[in-house]
């Protein structure tokens, strides 16, 4: 059985009071139900500690929107993966869209940030998708591939149980649009074919790989419906509690 995760990227939103605020309600939202995956919210850099407080005693995890790959140095504004350790943080996101569009992300810095975050005992939310013009020219699957097998050098088959791939197609982040559940779950396969290759059926077949493409609380359902979707990578929808929580109870 392959684990569903649910995960919310705040992105550059919420102060610390901010943050207690909605986890408080995504607990009350949440409060009760019998939950069938495993809850993760990712706010800012500065939000981790109120986080951390904040989701204390519940099964919520915390994690963080990105990681440096050196232990630490002269790498002003950066976060190394001992301090997210330090301050309670269990996931990191790497290789964003956002970080790849506005901040020089490449396919190797973001292999660099994987090695380095599982190396410290952190679960790593990677991602992958394309451009519309990638998706306009028919060469999806060669860009999910390449990005899945770049990011992934080095890491082991016994490392790959603490990384979930993210697929989020780039035109349909905080675009309004999304992927039909068909087109969400035929790159999740193609995804978990490329893990095959590279590893083995068991490693792939155990992989949970999110849809992250504006899943939101009316077409969640249908998304985590299928075969191939085990979750989902929430951004705009997830600064809501109650949006959220449609979200996780959409698992079944």
């Amino acid at each position: 059985m392959r684990k569903y995760v649910i995960a919310g990227n705040w992105k550059m939103n919420m102060t610390p009071d901010q943050t207690k605020t909605l986890i408080d309600g995504i607990k009350a939202e949440l409060f009760a139900s019998e939950l069938k995956a495993e809850v993760v919210i990712c706010p800012p850099f500065i939000d981790l500690a109120a986080a951390v407080e904040a989701c204390k005693d519940t099964k919520i995890k915390v994690g963080a929107q990105n990681v440096h790959w050196a232990e630490k140095g002269a790498f002003t504004g950066e976060i190394s993966a001992d301090m997210l350790k330090a301050v309670g943080a269990e996931y990191v996101i790497i290789g964003h869209s956002e970080r790849r569009q506005y901040f020089g992300e490449t396919d190797i810095t973001v292999n660099q940030r994987v090695k380095a975050a599982i190396a410290a005992g952190l679960k790593v939310i990677l991602c992958v998708g394309e451009l519309l013009e990638e998706r306009e020219q028919g060469i999806t699957a060669e860009i999910v591939a390449k990005q899945t097998k770049i990011a992934l050098m080095g890491v082991t088959a016994e490392q790959m149980k603490d990384v979930i791939i993210a697929y989020e197609p780039v035109w349909a982040i905080g675009t309004g649009k999304t992927a039909s559940s068909e087109q969400a779950d035929e790159v999740c396969e193609i995804i978990r074919n490329v893990v095959a290759t590279l590893y083995c059926g068991k490693t792939a077949e155990e992989l949970t790989i999110q849809y992250g493409g504006s899943m939101n609380a009316a077409n969640a359902a249908e998304l985590l419906s299928m075969p191939n979707v085990d979750g989902g990578l929430i951004g705009g929808a997830s600064l809501k509690s109650a949006d959220f929580a449609v979200i996780v109870k959409a698992v079944r």
